[in-house]
């Protein structure tokens, strides 16, 4: 099979595209014929970092989609020939889904419904999984996702047009929250409309904080948050009391200060969130309920859905990295598949 390895870390150079013989799925483990790959900026993170690896050689990526055709002892084999979507691919693992086949635990490879494209499937995983964390952590919300899951609740994602962003207005809407998000500018406002938020605020602009409480004078319940450092003030400004601020990145990497008698006052909740140490228990609800939201069709993506596709083969996955490493709108997905 085809493969993309890095030895070595260091920059988009060290992938390199390789042969390497057909792994065997061991007991409880499936193997997955790659359609798709997804790219997530802890790909690149990774594959960059300086901190060893743990294996001769690294396949990359999470994120990805296929059809099962072949298991391991213990798995049912009416499993093979099932559609997929992989998450946590590469999590502790050296066989990620920058590769024609993939071997990993059964329970991270998701039944995809036939109505659902293997595009859909590759995009969903580190964003839609972060997603459902950050909008299930409030102190008094729920800890499952549903069509009605969220009424009446008020959701902010801040950076709607990221991927991450685009999960949370599609999770929370198909919830029945009222979703805010924040964006840069026109453009990306138009992509955190079509990806389904009732109200989208330049943030920019004006004086947004008002902008958001004219739309919820009680303040915003969650904030899924993208860059703690650079939006606390407005957070904090448009929270309400026992709000939850969960923040799953800090884009620009402004130091984050807090003022403790203002967080006193608001009894404001800060969950600080990654899905390798979220905890089993958690991801696997998450991914059962991003199942359900996908069989619902709430997760789809493309231009028209407010998450542009870019698109680069196999051979190409450096490029691929180095478009996510340059803050490439939208989702990078490579080709496996011919």
């Amino acid at each position: 099979m085809k493969a993309i390895i890095y030895s070595d870390n260091g920059g988009p150079d060290v992938l390199r595209l390789v042969d390497r013989d057909l792994p065997a799925p061991g007991p409880g483990e499936v193997r997955v014929r790659v359609a798709v790959s997804g790219v997530n900026p802890t790909d690149w993170q990774a594959r960059s970092r300086a901190t060893p690896k743990g294996f001769a050689e690294v396949t990359p990526h999470l994120d990805g989609a296929g059809t099962i055709d072949a298991v391991g002892e213990g798995i049912d084999q009416g499993r093979i020939g099932q559609r997929v979507w992989l998450f946590m691919a590469a999590a502790g693992r050296p066989t990620g889904t920058a590769a024609e086949f993939t071997v990993v635990p059964a329970e991270r490879a998701v039944p995809l419904p036939d109505e659902a494209g293997f595009d859909v499937g590759a995009s969903l995983g580190v964003p839609a999984l972060t997603a459902h964390r950050a909008l299930t952590v409030a102190e008094d919300g729920p800890r499952r996702l549903r069509p009605g899951a969220l009424d009446g609740r008020v959701v902010l994602a801040a950076g709607g047009a990221g991927a991450v962003g685009h999960a949370v207005i599609q999770l929370a809407r198909w919830a029945g929250a009222i979703v805010i998000s924040t964006v840069s500018g026109p453009e990306k406002a138009r992509l955190a409309t079509a990806a389904g938020a009732h109200h989208v605020i330049n943030y920019r602009e004006d004086d947004p904080a008002a902008e958001i409480r004219k739309i919820a004078p009680d303040g915003v319940d969650i904030v899924a948050e993208v860059a703690l450092g650079a939006n606390l003030a407005l957070d904090l400004a448009v929270l309400r009391t026992r709000g939850t601020i969960a923040t799953y990145a800090n884009d620009g990497g402004k130091p984050v200060k807090l003022d403790v008698m203002q967080n006193m006052v608001l009894n404001a909740r800060f969950q600080f969130l990654v899905l390798y140490t979220a905890g089993p228990g958690a991801r696997a609800k998450a991914a059962q309920d991003v199942a359900a939201a996908v069989r619902d069709d709430a997760l789809p993506v493309g231009a028209e859905h407010g998450l542009p596709l870019t698109r680069f083969p196999l051979d190409r996955t450096a490029d691929a990295h180095r478009a996510v490493e340059s803050g490439a709108v939208g989702k990078v997905l490579v080709d496996v598949a011919p």
